[in-house]
């Protein structure tokens, strides 16, 4: 009812004067529309747990309303990922969503019969609350009513789950794990560092992701890792200079940043938190593996396929296409992709991950995202709606979501 009210009623009752100015020159504000569009999803998706709807719904009411208040008034300094931006609206949209998060949890479960302590609560609330803030806060051009509210009910709907161990979480086990991977972590970066794999910004947040992996999963988990980075980074230095004069080569002499290392490592790092300590560990380690061997896939299929693809065709319109066209696959790198993801999954299995049968499941789920990171790039991306670590960061996404949901199936 929400959804056709704005869409049909809503601009002819005086509606429009909500709209910002370039909603006004497009003659449609889309932003509207989402915004009930988005809570359906989340009915719809989540109708057996509704505390995380109405936790989510009220970090985009609360949250992403008084972001715009204390933006506008306070102003203040502007995130240095993103000038348009203010440190005041993001920490607005954190305060205010955090609050309006845990009532509405709180309220939710209490009208259910069940309860959760109101400490564990407040940490839950804050930190979903700060996850979607800076997903909101990132410069891309596709709307936070898409982007915050499935990822939000994504990140709440495991802190949940996983909130039950808490209190029974060995404290100093963590705490020797936190210790341990960022010792590890900062051996390893420095070499990347020196070597021009990786610049001081990738070097920190690809050293954080690395720490909360050892931390969950320990040396097993953060193979996963290592492998990725030697695989990328080797197959992004191979022929670097006969790409690079074709105009196909990363940016960068091919240095890897925060913004790489989050859109390719935060989907695992946090997959990894969550198969340590939810009572879904299987899926959620098939699920880490995944969008390991997604990533992988991607980056092998880009690199191979530039390099070594003798056709390339716009997967939309199968139609030859140059080298290095967004949404444009060859049959090499295709094929390197998939042999890539075979060999993660093949480390998941021999780790003791999962059976042989989540060896499968990872290759058919990294194929899945990365064909649907192509039809994205063909689409969605080169509207300018997505940049390019946003589509990596769906591509894991996707691939982590499609590996959980076939375990569940065949499991």
């Amino acid at each position: 009812a929400a959804l056709a009210f704005n869409v049909f009623v809503l601009p002819r009752i005086g509606g429009k004067a909500l709209w910002r100015a370039e909603e006004t020159e497009r003659g449609r504000s889309l932003g509207i529309v989402l915004y009930p569009a988005a809570v359906l999803g989340l009915l719809l998706l989540f109708w057996h747990r509704l505390e995380v709807v109405t936790g989510v719904w009220a970090i985009l009411a609360f949250g992403d309303g008084m972001a715009s208040i204390c933006g506008m008034t306070l102003r203040g300094p502007r995130l240095a990922w993103n000038p348009r931006k203010t440190w005041a609206g993001t920490l607005g949209y954190w305060i205010f969503g955090s609050a309006g998060c845990f009532v509405l949890v709180w309220w939710t479960l209490h009208h259910q019969g069940e309860s959760i302590d109101l400490g564990v609560l407040a940490v839950v609330s804050a930190i979903t609350a700060a996850f979607a803030a800076l997903i909101e806060s990132q410069p891309i051009q596709l709307d936070d009513n898409v982007s915050v509210p499935l990822l939000a009910a994504l990140m709440l709907h495991g802190l949940l789950m996983s909130a039950e161990t808490w209190p029974a979480a060995d404290a100093e086990s963590w705490l020797r794990g936190i210790g341990l991977g960022a010792l590890i972590n900062l051996l390893l970066a420095v070499p990347a560092y020196l070597a021009k794999s990786v610049d001081l910004s990738g070097a920190i947040g690809g050293g954080l992701l690395g720490t909360l992996i050892w931390a969950s999963l320990g040396p097993a988990g953060f193979a996963f890792l290592v492998a990725f980075f030697i695989i990328g980074t080797g197959a992004t230095k191979l022929g670097y200079q006969r790409k690079a004069k074709a105009k196909l080569a990363q940016e960068a002499g091919g240095r890897r940043s925060a913004r790489h290392a989050f859109a390719n490592t935060g989907v695992p790092a946090i997959a990894a938190f969550f198969a340590a300590t939810t009572p879904h560990a299987e899926l959620y380690l098939v699920a880490f593996v995944a969008a390991f061997a997604t990533a992988t896939s991607d980056t092998l299929g880009s690199e191979i396929g530039q390099l070594y693809g003798r056709r390339t065709f716009l997967i939309t319109t199968l139609r030859p296409v140059p080298r290095g066209t967004e949404g444009a696959v060859s049959l090499e790198g295709t094929l390197a992709g998939v042999l890539g993801s075979l060999v993660l999954g093949l480390i998941g299995w021999v780790v003791g991950f999962y059976g042989w049968i989540g060896v499968a499941v990872v290759v058919a789920a990294a194929f899945v995202g990365t064909t649907l990171e192509s039809l994205i790039g063909a689409t969605i991306e080169r509207w300018g709606l997505l940049d390019n670590e946003a589509v990596n960061f769906l591509n894991t996404l996707i691939g982590a979501l499609a590996a959980a949901g076939l375990m569940a199936l065949v499991s």
